[in-house]
């Protein structure tokens, strides 16, 4: 079994893409928390999709919030903090194979969970404890200083690496923690570079993230829009700016299939993550 934490903010119709691939393309029974933030664009459509998954149980939890609860922070960060919490709540936290950390632009591909099962397998075999996170490559990942063969499969340990898709195991928050909120008011950004701080001390200064050679998943930022790049670099009218309407009337009119075939077919989004 594995958690899987979905930070949604708009784009509907990628957030059901990203949840039918999941459905599609795993192979490891798991559990789905979305937390929907702030979201101001067909925001009741966003209850009926979420009501209806959540009816036939295929979703552990929906959770809606705003600028109040998430304490005007950056939503990311305020509601991976409280999976996290809750996550240590649970009886059971420490029998789960590993969590993920996913955005809702980011589209897995067939098998991704079992190639990361493999490689946290190989990562405790090999008592590679230094490693904190495990996702793809390129991904983000700098200063890569080991490399492993897992099976066929090529891996690189580095440091920084984005957390669009970062698979970590159950004690994570516990071992490494959780992000200082007051750092993160006003902010539309910074989770990943505080975790990078956090990961840096608690790996020893050694490379924390594994990335596998292997295309576990597509970032689709660049075809349906980046929330947290409009309003990092907009000061006016960003709630209308973020509601990518267009991007969204075009994702929707296609059924998965030909969506899939689409970008996992374009050179740009393939190279971008």
């Amino acid at each position: 079994m594995i958690k899987i934490f979905i930070s949604v903010r708009n784009r509907l119709a990628i957030t059901k893409k990203c949840i039918y691939a999941l459905k599609e393309y795993s192979t490891i029974k798991h559990q789905i928390y979305v937390y929907d933030n702030e979201t101001n664009y067909r925001l009741k459509e966003h209850f009926e999709y979420f009501y209806k998954l959540y009816e036939k149980r295929l979703i552990s939890q929906i959770t809606f919030t705003t600028s109040g609860s998430t304490f005007n922070a950056f939503s990311k960060a305020s509601t991976c903090n409280f999976f996290g919490q809750q996550h240590e709540q649970d009886p059971n936290k420490d029998k789960y194979m590993f969590l993920v950390i996913l955005d809702n632009d980011i589209i897995v591909t067939p098998g991704w969970d079992t190639k990361l099962a493999k490689s946290w397998k190989f990562v405790n075999k090999n008592k590679l404890h230094h490693i904190k996170v495990i996702g793809q490559l390129p991904g983000g990942i700098k200063n890569v200083t080991e490399k492993y063969t897992i099976g066929k499969t090529l891996a690189k340990a580095g440091k920084l690496g984005g957390s669009g898709l970062w698979s970590v195991r159950p004690n994570f928050f516990r071992e490494v923690g959780f992000l200082d909120l007051k750092r993160l008011v006003g902010h539309n950004k910074m989770h990943d570079q505080l975790y990078w701080n956090l990961l840096e001390r608690c790996s020893g200064g050694k490379p924390y993230i594994l990335g596998l050679q292997e295309k576990l998943a597509i970032h689709c930022g660049l075809k349906v829009g980046s929330i947290c790049n409009v309003l990092q670099h907009n000061r006016s009218d960003t709630l209308e700016k973020i509601k990518f309407k267009d991007a969204e009337k075009e994702i929707d009119k296609l059924d998965f299939k030909t969506f899939y075939d689409q970008v996992s077919n374009n050179v740009l989004l393939i190279k971008d993550w």
